[in-house]
């Protein structure tokens, strides 16, 4: 016998139509999932070519507005860069709101959650609902469907969503109302970016006394101190694989921005956030907007007069 909520499931998923907006690194393996597992998809176009025509051979139609996307769908999966971009896609011209029909919005982009919970009480007026559900770990999870997601919303819609968001996450926590998704989100970023400034900083300090990435790597590894973000942090910084951690620059500065804000806001000292705000800032300012996160440790050894690589001959 199929258990009944078994049942439920099969019966939304012969439902449910997925709109996707945002096929980039993270949405490409997103969409593929969905589609590979079920779910009529609509996808709209994207500078990726690529990414639309693999999805379009797996069963994906793709729309031309974002409008035309909330015509053909229940529910609307957004995975662009921050705020701006979201706003654009759902309140702007031909954005979902203008075709005057109820959705299911899920929102799992980096934004700040200020603009989240304004969106959300905007679009309620217009029988649209909004839940914010941002994303952790890799591309490589996306298409492997293992992400993390942290979603903040209403209690009925996120159980709604759930069904879609299982085809790409393996984990998958309910963190309150609308907002608290993204807030987590730049909260779970301040840490692992955090650590990518700590790391990079003491890889340099370590270059200037002598002390190779190899040997930090050799004491660290397998310690109290190792977790898969230094793993994949550091097959950059000894194998120089670029496929390893395939987050921006820029995006790491612009959710430390978001964080920023979030803090002055609540009133509350972020010190530490600060520093590696500037960090990263510092970074971008200098012309490696583009480069992934690891790299990181490039730029700030590089500002030491040292270098990480493994041919490199540094002073004692």
């Amino acid at each position: 016998m199929v258990p009944r909520n078994e049942n439920r499931r099969r019966t939304r998923m012969s439902k449910e139509r997925i709109g996707f907006a945002g096929v980039g690194l993270m949405g490409r393996g997103m969409a593929k999932n969905i589609v590979d597992k079920g779910f009529e998809l609509t996808v709209l176009g994207h500078r990726r070519r690529d990414a639309i025509e693999e999805l379009k051979r797996h069963g994906a139609r793709e729309a031309e507005t974002a409008r035309e996307l909330a015509e053909a769908s229940d529910i609307v999966i957004l995975c662009v860069t921050g705020s701006p971009q979201v706003e654009a896609i759902v309140t702007g011209q031909d954005g979902l709101a203008s075709a005057g029909k109820p959705l299911l919005i899920c929102d799992c982009s980096t934004s700040d959650p200020s603009s989240t919970i304004r969106l959300a009480t905007e679009l309620s007026s217009k029988g649209i609902a909004l839940i914010d559900a941002p994303l952790s770990r890799t591309p490589k999870d996306a298409e492997a469907g293992t992400l993390d997601v942290m979603a903040g919303g209403d209690e009925a819609a996120f159980e709604r969503a759930r069904p879609v968001l299982e085809t790409f996450a393996q984990k998958i926590v309910h963190t309150g109302p609308v907002g608290s998704g993204h807030t987590m989100k730049l909260l779970n970023n301040f840490v692992s970016l955090g650590y990518a400034a700590l790391y990079s900083e003491a890889l340099a300090l370590g270059a200037k006394a002598g002390v190779t990435p190899a040997i930090f790597d050799s004491v660290i590894r397998g310690g109290r101190m190792d977790c898969p973000f230094y793993q994949t942090f550091f097959q950059w910084v000894l194998d120089r694989d670029p496929e390893a951690h395939k987050f921006a620059l820029a995006n790491g500065l612009k959710d430390l921005s978001y964080l920023s804000a979030f803090a002055n806001a609540a009133g509350a000292a972020n010190p530490l956030g600060a520093a590696v705000r500037n960090a990263f800032a510092l970074a971008v300012t200098t012309g490696h907007g583009e480069d992934y996160v690891p790299m990181l440790s490039d730029v700030t050894a590089e500002l030491n007069g040292v270098s990480l690589r493994p041919d490199a001959s540094n002073p004692d």
